[in-house]
């Protein structure tokens, strides 16, 4: 049952309806995260914020975006986030075996994934700290200095989504992640 419940548009606070309105319209509905978000005007917005500062400036392409987002919503024990990025994830082209492979750490098809995604889970983790070892292997995969500076950015929204989710209870929506093995 969740602890906040899902909003529909009609039923928003004011200040809250023009966001639920653009993300029901990017998704093609409103998603239970998104409707318990419209709750309060502060929390619908600082999510879009820092999503709307991904889009405009961010330099991701999808995969990644989804590889981050799955890595850091099985860190966190996110059901919600790992079974919407599951979706997302095969949208923008992994397998579904890919997007268990990613969630479970277990990246064997994509060096630079793999350490991208190992730094996302370990700054998660260990509250934004990462080890030597693991920085040295995002380095010599080819990350950027912007690039990584970034991933932080995909960390961030990922652990407001994540924690909103079990702060609020939010009742899942989408089809299920399929378990790991």
């Amino acid at each position: 049952m969740p602890r906040i419940p899902a909003q529909t548009i009609d039923n928003a606070p004011q200040d809250s309806r023009e966001l639920a309105k653009k993300m029901e319209k990017k998704v093609g509905k409103l998603l239970n995260i998104h409707a318990g978000m419209a709750h309060s005007p502060v929390v619908i917005a600082a999510y879009d914020g820092i999503a709307g500062a991904i889009s405009k400036h961010g330099t991701f392409d999808a995969r990644t975006q989804e590889a981050i987002a799955l890595a850091v919503g099985n860190e966190d024990g996110c059901d919600y986030c790992q079974s919407a990025h599951t979706m997302s994830g095969k949208a923008a082209g992994f397998s579904e075996e890919e997007t268990k492979a990613i969630r479970a750490g277990d990246i064997d098809f994509d060096d630079r994934l793999a350490a991208i995604t190992a730094m996302a889970r370990e700054a998660v983790s260990n509250t934004g700290s990462v080890s030597e070892q693991t920085w040295q292997s995002v380095l010599d995969n080819g990350w950027s200095e912007e690039e990584r500076s970034e991933a932080f950015a995909h960390i961030a929204v990922n652990l407001y989504t994540n924690y909103f989710n079990h702060y609020a209870g939010t009742e899942l929506d989408v089809p299920a992640a399929p378990e790991l093995s």
